[in-house]
């Protein structure tokens, strides 16, 4: 898997021309960013535990790796579709480690002058399975995650105050114990200030459940498509998440 994902980076090094920090997802929560028409997206995105747990083991790390494409040729309606592999390192989420999703947006002012980007869609998409304990919880496909989200961009004096998202979902009853539903919430910006390559963003999930996390990071633009986030991820019921992860997600464009 490592020789794998060096050749992603390589690849994506060669290739050009498209700009996106992070097209399908925040840090951790969906974004309302669609991928452009017949643009790929691949991310490699790993989780490491900062820490053992309460019983003094270490939970598993995560590596996802997901691939997602633009389908629809126009230019304020976007379409985008992907799977993704996702492995812990163990049972019993390794027995379902693939999963499906899609989203359907609009971009801002699309709809009007001064309206907000709009965005829904589906992820972790597979065969439901019952969360019977909190190791259970950990398989991510049959989620079935229901969302919608909308975004604004504020000007500011002098300068964007950034992008505001805010929305809901809903999931599985069986895969999300004991609740299946909550807020997502983010806030995201360019620091053009400094450089126009640096992003930085606040992300939260609400929900009693193994998703349910606040999570803030920044990624660094390396050229057109290619980037590099670095973030850290707290989770609200560590009894079934497992100990807060530090992320490093890779994200590539292409073609």
């Amino acid at each position: 898997m490592k020789k794998v994902a060096a050749v992603i980076v390589l690849a994506g090094l060669l290739l050009a021309d498209i700009v996106h920090a992070t097209p399908s997802t925040q840090i951790w929560i969906p974004s309302p960013d669609v991928q452009p028409f017949l643009v790929g997206h691949i991310g490699v995105d790993n989780y490491f535990r900062k820490g053992h747990n309460d019983g003094g083991e270490r939970d598993p790390n995560i590596l996802e790796v997901g691939l997602t494409v633009g389908l629809l040729p126009f230019e304020k309606l976007q379409l985008e579709i992907g799977g993704d592999y996702l492995t812990t390192a163990g049972n019993p989420n390794d027995r379902y480690p693939w999963s499906g999703n899609a989203k359907l947006g609009l971009r801002e002012e699309a709809l009007f002058p001064f309206s907000p980007a709009l965005a829904g869609g589906i992820y972790n998409v597979g065969k439901a399975r019952k969360a019977t304990d909190g190791t259970l919880s950990f398989v991510r496909s049959g989620q079935n995650i229901v969302y919608g989200v909308a975004a604004k961009t504020i000007p500011g004096p002098g300068c964007s105050l950034g992008r505001f998202s805010g929305g809901y979902y809903h999931g599985s009853k069986k895969a999300l114990a004991p609740d299946n539903k909550g807020l997502l919430l983010s806030w995201d910006r360019t620091i053009s200030e400094l450089s126009d390559k640096l992003w930085i963003a606040v992300d939260y999930m609400g929900g009693e459940n193994v998703n349910g996390a606040l999570s803030f990071g920044a990624a660094w633009r390396f050229n057109h498509n290619v980037s590099l986030l670095l973030g850290y991820d707290k989770f609200r019921k560590r009894e079934l998440s497992g100990e807060d992860t530090f992320t490093i997600q890779i994200d590539v464009d292409f073609p």
